[in-house]
């Protein structure tokens, strides 16, 4: 029986087949990488897409916030009332919602409000706290007994607040009950503008509204010691006040300085508002002329020259408002002076870690001493 014998495939022809699978195997594997490829491309250019946004929309918001810090300086120049706005502040109120008619509402029991009109269309409100031996009869009482009270036998402090606030600030308030507690009437104000007082914020009319109070005061008070109590702000009007009343010849009894600066252009120039244009080209005439072209300067440097009565200045080494170099300035100033040759002129500083910065002084336990002692001689110096 035969066989039937099959001849095994030449070699070539399973080379073919093996080099067919190969290119076979490589074309596949090159049709599956032409989608992996361009998944990869989509996701780089997403990413990229999505910095390109990040990056202009970064840029947009330099450029825009470079333009703005250009403007500014060029709106202040044209229009000087911004930078007299940003001096005073009055349309800052703080706290807000209280009650200015009802002094009791922030603690002060035996504070009386008033209303007084320094001139015509002016109007300004007015608290008067009495020394606290009189809380119990002041209890009730109406605005009569209150002005009588002044001829007591207590002495006056007048209160010149500074920028920003009202009368019944917190820091205020608390400044009111120390000194009451030392036996001082207090009595302060809003200036015109501030507050609910009534009128247009000025120097000069500032300045007036302080004349005005005191005049008030002194035509009550009989032969009490008046005592004037500047702080920040309020020292210009402090000072200006003081030079006027000892040029007609009648001071108060003392001048008390919390926070004082030299002039305000000096003070513009520290203030941290100032901080980002410090060192922009143009910063006198950009922001500090416009000040002056306002008709403010509040020069207490030049009114310490003119001012004839004795002198206490306080400062904490820690004010970021005012800076401490400042008030030395004005206390170094005032010091070498004929017109205080016969009078006494005092600086005290607060160490910074007392912590009491702009507005805070009155927290220091020592304020009832220092107070004591100095007021203490003005009084001898009043009577004798």
């Amino acid at each position: 029986m035969l066989g039937l014998h099959l001849p095994d495939p030449p070699a070539d022809s399973e080379e073919e087949n093996e080099e067919e699978a190969a290119e076979g195997a490589t074309a596949q594997s090159s049709h599956s990488s032409i989608p992996m490829d361009a998944e990869h491309v989509e996701l780089v250019k997403r990413t990229l897409g999505r910095r390109y946004g990040l990056w202009f929309r970064l840029r947009k918001l330099i450029l825009w916030l470079l333009g703005v810090y250009i403007a500014i300086p060029f709106l202040v120049k044209l229009c000087p009332a911004i930078q007299a706005k940003l001096v005073f502040l009055n349309f800052v109120r703080v706290p807000y919602f209280i009650d200015l008619k009802r002094p009791q509402d922030q603690g002060l029991n035996h504070t009386c409000n008033y209303y007084l009109q320094p001139e015509e269309d002016v109007t300004i409100g007015v608290w008067h706290t009495v020394p606290a031996a009189l809380w119990k009869n002041a209890r009730g009482k109406d605005q009569l007994w209150f002005e009588e009270a002044l001829g007591s036998s207590h002495p006056v402090i007048l209160y010149l607040h500074g920028n920003a606030g009202t009368r019944g600030g917190d820091h205020r308030v608390e400044l009111y009950k120390v000194l009451s507690s030392l036996g001082y009437h207090v009595v302060t104000f809003d200036y015109r503008g501030w507050g609910d007082s009534i009128g247009s914020p000025s120097e000069r009319g500032m300045t007036y509204d302080a004349l005005h109070v005191f005049d008030w005061i002194k035509a009550r008070s009989g032969d009490n010691p008046v005592y004037i109590w500047g702080h920040s702000l309020g020292t210009g009007v402090a000072t200006n006040l003081v030079r006027r009343l000892c040029e007609r010849e009648t001071p108060p009894d003392a001048l008390i300085l919390e926070s004082p600066f030299t002039n305000i252009r000096e003070e513009a120039r520290s203030h941290p508002f100032s901080v980002i244009y410090r060192y922009f080209p143009g910063f006198d005439w950009f922001f500090l002329d416009p000040i002056t072209t306002s008709g403010i300067k509040f020069a207490n440097d030049e009114n310490v020259k003119y001012i004839s009565c004795s002198l206490l200045i306080l400062h904490a080494e820690d004010d970021p408002v005012v800076p401490f170099h400042l008030g030395k300035k004005l206390y170094n100033i005032a010091a070498t002076s004929r017109s205080f040759r016969d009078y006494k002129v005092q600086f005290v500083p607060f160490h910074t870690d007392l912590g009491y910065r702009h507005k805070y002084i009155y927290r220091s336990p020592e304020l009832p001493r220092i107070l004591r002692e100095f007021l203490g001689k003005s009084e001898h110096e009043h009577h004798h």
